[in-house]
Protein backbone atom coordinates (compact mmCIF):
# COMPACT_ATOMS: atom_id res chain seq x y z
CA UNK A 1 0.00 0.00 0.00
CA UNK A 2 0.99 3.68 -0.62
CA UNK A 3 0.70 5.24 3.51
CA UNK A 4 2.21 8.77 2.34
CA UNK A 5 -0.94 9.10 0.25
CA UNK A 6 -3.14 7.57 2.45
CA UNK A 7 -2.49 9.75 5.07
CA UNK A 8 -2.99 12.91 3.31
CA UNK A 9 -6.13 14.68 3.63
CA UNK A 10 -8.71 13.95 2.43
CA UNK A 11 -9.57 16.49 -0.37
CA UNK A 12 -6.14 16.59 -1.02
CA UNK A 13 -5.60 12.75 -1.39
CA UNK A 14 -8.94 12.64 -3.53
CA UNK A 15 -7.39 15.66 -6.04
CA UNK A 16 -4.69 13.28 -6.30
CA UNK A 17 -6.62 9.86 -7.03
CA UNK A 18 -8.84 11.07 -9.44
CA UNK A 19 -6.21 12.66 -11.71
CA UNK A 20 -4.32 9.40 -11.93
CA UNK A 21 -8.05 7.77 -12.18
CA UNK A 22 -8.78 10.02 -15.23
CA UNK A 23 -5.84 9.49 -17.20
CA UNK A 24 -5.46 5.69 -16.49
CA UNK A 25 -9.02 5.53 -17.27
CA UNK A 26 -8.74 7.33 -20.49
CA UNK A 27 -5.16 6.26 -21.68
CA UNK A 28 -4.31 3.20 -19.64
CA UNK A 29 -1.16 2.33 -18.14
CA UNK A 30 1.19 1.92 -20.75
CA UNK A 31 0.36 5.66 -22.48
CA UNK A 32 -1.03 7.54 -18.91
CA UNK A 33 1.35 10.11 -18.11
CA UNK A 34 2.60 11.29 -14.82
CA UNK A 35 3.24 14.83 -15.87
CA UNK A 36 -0.45 14.96 -16.62
CA UNK A 37 -1.42 13.56 -13.33
CA UNK A 38 0.74 15.54 -10.86
CA UNK A 39 -0.56 18.83 -13.44
CA UNK A 40 -3.94 17.91 -12.72
CA UNK A 41 -3.59 17.05 -9.21
CA UNK A 42 -1.49 20.75 -9.17
CA UNK A 43 1.27 19.95 -7.66
CA UNK A 44 4.75 19.21 -9.03
CA UNK A 45 5.83 15.69 -10.66
CA UNK A 46 8.70 15.63 -7.74
CA UNK A 47 6.03 16.09 -5.07
CA UNK A 48 3.82 13.17 -6.36
CA UNK A 49 6.64 10.56 -6.46
CA UNK A 50 7.45 12.02 -2.76
CA UNK A 51 3.77 10.53 -2.30
CA UNK A 52 4.27 7.02 -4.96
CA UNK A 53 7.52 5.13 -5.87
CA UNK A 54 6.27 5.39 -9.32
CA UNK A 55 3.47 4.85 -12.06
CA UNK A 56 3.13 1.16 -11.52
CA UNK A 57 3.18 1.84 -7.73
CA UNK A 58 0.52 4.13 -8.41
CA UNK A 59 -1.71 2.00 -10.62
CA UNK A 60 -1.57 -0.97 -8.84
CA UNK A 61 -2.56 0.84 -5.47
CA UNK A 62 -4.89 2.38 -7.10
CA UNK A 63 -6.67 -0.79 -8.82
CA UNK A 64 -6.62 -2.38 -4.81
CA UNK A 65 -7.98 0.96 -3.78
CA UNK A 66 -11.00 1.29 -6.45
CA UNK A 67 -11.90 -2.54 -6.06
CA UNK A 68 -11.83 -1.69 -2.36
CA UNK A 69 -13.74 1.16 -2.34
CA UNK A 70 -16.45 -0.73 -4.63
CA UNK A 71 -16.95 -3.83 -2.43
CA UNK A 72 -17.01 -1.83 0.72
CA UNK A 73 -19.77 1.36 -0.60
CA UNK A 74 -21.44 -0.52 -3.36
CA UNK A 75 -21.15 -3.95 -3.68
CA UNK A 76 -21.60 -5.05 -0.05
CA UNK A 77 -24.52 -1.93 0.58
CA UNK A 78 -26.70 -4.33 -2.31
CA UNK A 79 -29.20 -5.77 -1.57
CA UNK A 80 -29.07 -8.93 -4.03
CA UNK A 81 -32.18 -10.33 -2.30
CA UNK A 82 -34.14 -7.56 -3.59
CA UNK A 83 -36.26 -9.36 -6.82
CA UNK A 84 -37.94 -6.55 -8.08
CA UNK A 85 -35.70 -5.04 -11.21
CA UNK A 86 -36.65 -1.96 -10.86
CA UNK A 87 -36.46 -1.77 -7.13
CA UNK A 88 -32.95 -3.09 -7.66
CA UNK A 89 -32.15 -0.83 -10.19
CA UNK A 90 -32.92 2.26 -8.36
CA UNK A 91 -31.15 1.01 -5.25
CA UNK A 92 -27.78 0.53 -7.43
CA UNK A 93 -28.02 3.99 -8.91
CA UNK A 94 -28.35 5.80 -5.72
CA UNK A 95 -25.17 3.91 -4.06
CA UNK A 96 -23.14 4.59 -7.54
CA UNK A 97 -23.89 8.43 -7.67
CA UNK A 98 -22.56 8.45 -3.95
CA UNK A 99 -19.67 6.91 -5.05
CA UNK A 100 -18.76 9.03 -8.48
CA UNK A 101 -19.61 11.78 -6.64
CA UNK A 102 -16.35 11.40 -4.14
CA UNK A 103 -14.58 9.36 -7.63
CA UNK A 104 -16.12 10.18 -10.68
CA UNK A 105 -13.64 7.95 -12.98
CA UNK A 106 -13.67 4.92 -10.65
CA UNK A 107 -16.23 2.40 -12.65
CA UNK A 108 -14.39 3.29 -15.69
CA UNK A 109 -11.00 2.72 -14.10
CA UNK A 110 -11.71 -0.72 -12.82
CA UNK A 111 -13.04 -2.08 -16.10
CA UNK A 112 -9.62 -0.90 -17.74
CA UNK A 113 -8.17 -3.69 -20.16
CA UNK A 114 -6.24 -5.42 -17.97
CA UNK A 115 -3.39 -6.34 -20.68
CA UNK A 116 -0.34 -3.77 -21.07
CA UNK A 117 2.92 -3.85 -22.36
CA UNK A 118 5.07 -4.68 -19.35
CA UNK A 119 4.75 -8.76 -17.74
CA UNK A 120 5.27 -7.47 -13.83
CA UNK A 121 1.96 -5.72 -14.30
CA UNK A 122 -0.32 -8.46 -16.34
CA UNK A 123 0.47 -10.58 -14.12
CA UNK A 124 0.11 -8.52 -10.67
CA UNK A 125 -3.34 -7.68 -12.56
CA UNK A 126 -4.45 -11.41 -13.28
CA UNK A 127 -4.17 -11.58 -9.55
CA UNK A 128 -6.43 -8.74 -8.99
CA UNK A 129 -8.95 -9.32 -11.96
CA UNK A 130 -9.76 -13.36 -10.47
CA UNK A 131 -9.93 -11.94 -6.80
CA UNK A 132 -12.49 -8.39 -8.07
CA UNK A 133 -14.57 -11.42 -9.88
CA UNK A 134 -15.17 -13.30 -6.38
CA UNK A 135 -16.89 -10.37 -5.17
CA UNK A 136 -19.46 -10.10 -8.26
CA UNK A 137 -20.86 -13.69 -8.23
CA UNK A 138 -24.51 -11.92 -7.75
CA UNK A 139 -25.08 -9.61 -11.13
CA UNK A 140 -28.12 -7.47 -11.43
CA UNK A 141 -30.67 -9.50 -13.48
CA UNK A 142 -30.03 -12.72 -11.98
CA UNK A 143 -32.66 -13.00 -9.62
CA UNK A 144 -35.76 -11.34 -10.96
CA UNK A 145 -39.28 -11.07 -10.20
CA UNK A 146 -40.42 -12.34 -13.80
CA UNK A 147 -43.92 -12.50 -12.67
CA UNK A 148 -44.91 -8.81 -12.44
CA UNK A 149 -44.06 -8.51 -16.21
CA UNK A 150 -46.62 -8.61 -18.65
CA UNK A 151 -48.21 -11.73 -19.99
CA UNK A 152 -46.70 -12.52 -23.88
CA UNK A 153 -43.52 -10.50 -23.24
CA UNK A 154 -40.19 -12.08 -23.53
CA UNK A 155 -38.61 -11.43 -20.53
CA UNK A 156 -35.26 -11.91 -21.70
CA UNK A 157 -34.81 -9.70 -24.30
CA UNK A 158 -37.46 -7.01 -21.95
CA UNK A 159 -34.46 -7.16 -19.36
CA UNK A 160 -31.53 -6.98 -22.22
CA UNK A 161 -33.63 -3.35 -23.27
CA UNK A 162 -34.03 -2.37 -19.65
CA UNK A 163 -30.16 -2.92 -19.39
CA UNK A 164 -29.73 -0.46 -22.29
CA UNK A 165 -31.94 2.05 -20.61
CA UNK A 166 -29.63 1.56 -17.89
CA UNK A 167 -26.23 2.15 -19.29
CA UNK A 168 -27.44 5.34 -21.26
CA UNK A 169 -29.33 6.67 -17.71
CA UNK A 170 -26.06 5.95 -15.82
CA UNK A 171 -23.84 7.61 -18.69
CA UNK A 172 -25.90 10.95 -18.28
CA UNK A 173 -25.91 10.94 -14.70
CA UNK A 174 -21.63 10.35 -14.87
CA UNK A 175 -21.60 13.29 -17.49
CA UNK A 176 -23.52 15.88 -15.09
CA UNK A 177 -21.04 14.70 -12.08
CA UNK A 178 -18.13 14.85 -14.17
CA UNK A 179 -19.61 18.55 -15.58
CA UNK A 180 -20.08 20.22 -12.40
CA UNK A 181 -18.48 21.13 -8.68
CA UNK A 182 -20.00 19.16 -6.22
CA UNK A 183 -21.91 21.12 -4.26
CA UNK A 184 -23.74 22.53 -7.66
CA UNK A 185 -25.62 19.01 -8.07
CA UNK A 186 -28.79 18.96 -7.11
CA UNK A 187 -29.41 15.55 -5.77
CA UNK A 188 -32.78 15.93 -4.90
CA UNK A 189 -33.69 16.06 -8.60
CA UNK A 190 -31.33 13.52 -9.80
CA UNK A 191 -33.93 11.43 -7.71
CA UNK A 192 -36.15 12.56 -8.64
CA UNK A 193 -35.34 11.88 -12.50
CA UNK A 194 -34.59 8.66 -12.05
CA UNK A 195 -37.71 7.97 -9.79
CA UNK A 196 -39.34 9.27 -13.20
CA UNK A 197 -37.58 7.04 -15.90
CA UNK A 198 -38.21 3.87 -13.56
CA UNK A 199 -41.56 4.49 -13.36
CA UNK A 200 -42.27 5.24 -16.96
CA UNK A 201 -40.35 2.07 -17.45
CA UNK A 202 -42.26 -0.11 -15.30
CA UNK A 203 -45.83 1.05 -17.05
CA UNK A 204 -43.91 -0.39 -20.31
CA UNK A 205 -43.01 -3.70 -18.77
CA UNK A 206 -45.33 -4.67 -15.39
CA UNK A 207 -48.21 -5.48 -15.38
Amino acid sequence: MLPKILNLESKRRDIILNAALKEFAIKGFDDASTNVIAMESGISKGLMFHYVNSKKDLFLFLYDYCADVINKEYLSLMNFNEKDIFEKLRQSYLLQIELLQKHPWIFEFIKINAITKSEEINKELEKRVIEKQLLCLETMFDTVDESKFREGLDVERCKQLIFWANIGFTNQIVEDIRNSEVFELDYDNIVAELDGYLNELRKIYYK
